[in-house]
């Protein structure tokens, strides 16, 4: 492959692409989606939301920092993934306060409950999690579809500027394929 694919991923030119190559196509399709996608990811949540989902967390059984996130992030159906730097400070908090304790093993902290975070805990309990906001559930159906968007765009894009012309050829039918069934969705009763 040459360089001429190097730059803004496509060509030369932002949305031109090389003369009758798809690659541009693709790439302003990704842009669209990116958009939309980033548009509506990131459903921000106070931090009242991560101290009350470590809380809920914790009551469960201990976990680590990185076990947090990613619990968080699997029972928001992905719709949110708090940051370390939101998530290591609530810990921090938490232990400051006597709320939870931290003990260190191989390494890794694994954080579990006092018996005044226990307490703390229990009284929350009939609070519904914050990963089971209704605008978080919302968010989660809304960015699936563009982030599966953008995936596709990705692997297409790559397939443009990697594969021979068989590979662009077949990545075309693929593509197309999946537009038509994407309609045949809509036209479903």
């Amino acid at each position: 492959m040459s360089n001429s694919f190097m730059g803004d991923g496509f060509g030369g030119r932002r949305g031109g692409g090389g003369e009758g190559w798809p690659g541009s196509v693709v790439w302003d399709a990704m842009e669209q989606l990116r958009g939309q996608f980033d548009r509506k990811v990131g459903t921000r949540m106070g931090r009242g939301d991560v101290r009350a989902a470590v809380l809920a967390l914790l009551a469960e059984k201990p976990m680590h920092g990185y076990q947090i996130i990613h619990e968080i992030e699997e029972r928001s159906g992905g719709a949110w993934k708090p940051s370390p730097g939101s998530v290591y400070p609530t810990l921090q908090l938490l232990a400051d306060e006597g709320i939870i304790g931290a003990e260190e093993s191989n390494g890794r902290k694994t954080y579990s409950l006092t018996d005044e975070g226990r307490r703390v805990a229990d009284a929350a309990a009939d609070q519904a999690a914050p990963w089971e906001a209704q605008s978080v559930r919302d968010s989660g159906r809304a960015t699936a579809l563009p982030k599966a968007g953008i995936d596709l765009a990705q692997a297409a894009a790559q397939v443009g500027r990697s594969g021979n012309p068989e590979q662009v050829k077949q990545a075309v039918a693929v593509l197309d394929e999946a537009r038509r069934k994407l309609y045949s969705i809509l036209a479903q009763d």
